[in-house]
């Protein structure tokens, strides 16, 4: 009896192994889907989107959407996104990887608002920076409120000196954003769930050690459409 026990527990959890892997990973698959749709949303406002000169030189993007900043007095940040990196040589994006950013800042403030935060990774140097296990903004290299517009004449100067462009899109309006102060680390528990391998970002968008799924599909995507 006792044999027969332990048989059929040892089924069970064969059979709840697969479906508890494909609901952890749910949340990460909602996060890349989430990504593309602010990406696919931000571009079609001809008026307001990041300049196609600007992602024509990206090295990488990160997008966190639905990021969450609020409080009362002292503000906080918090979100969840994801980063894929243009190989050097090909020039085709990697897998995504996730991230996580916090923050705070000091000042008269009330309320909370959701706000999605777009990375326009630069150079190899800015794109460095944000695949260490931990990179605080400001702390030694520059994030730099990014110009937005289909014409960037304007803006030669400002992409010239910045590692990374960075952009904010809350209640419709989407415009450049500064994060000084914010900190950007690698969310390997993330990158476990659904890779089934606690991936570092370094091994995910530079050494390709991360296989593809099908939840990956809207990023590359979106990816392919604007930063071909």
């Amino acid at each position: 009896m006792t044999a027969r026990l332990s048989s059929c527990a040892l089924a069970l959890l064969l059979w709840l192994a697969p479906s508890a892997r494909l609901g952890a990973q749910s949340d990460e698959a909602d996060r890349i889907k989430e990504s593309a749709v602010v990406l696919n949303e931000i571009m079609k406002a001809s008026d307001s989107a990041i300049p196609t000169s600007v992602l024509s030189k990206a090295e990488g993007i990160a997008i966190f959407p639905g990021t969450v900043r609020g409080g009362f007095i002292v503000g906080a940040e918090r979100g969840r996104g994801i980063i894929s990196a243009r190989d050097e040589k090909t020039k085709m994006w990697s897998t995504p990887a996730f991230l996580t950013i916090t923050g705070g800042s000091l000042g008269l403030q009330i309320g909370v608002r959701a706000t999605d935060l777009v990375l326009v990774i630069q150079n190899r140097r800015g794109l460095e920076n944000l695949v260490r296990n931990e990179w605080k903004v400001g702390a030694g290299a520059a994030a730099t409120a990014g110009p937005v517009g289909r014409d960037a004449q304007a803006a030669t100067d400002i992409q010239l000196r910045a590692e990374i462009l960075s952009y904010s899109r809350s209640r419709g309006l989407f415009a450049g954003a500064t994060l000084d102060g914010s900190t950007i680390r690698q969310d390997e528990d993330a990158n476990g769930r659904f890779y089934g391998e606690k991936f570092t970002t370094r091994q995910v968008v530079f050494d390709n050690k991360a296989k593809a799924p099908e939840a990956t599909v809207p990023w590359f995507q979106a990816l392919m459409k604007f930063v071909p």
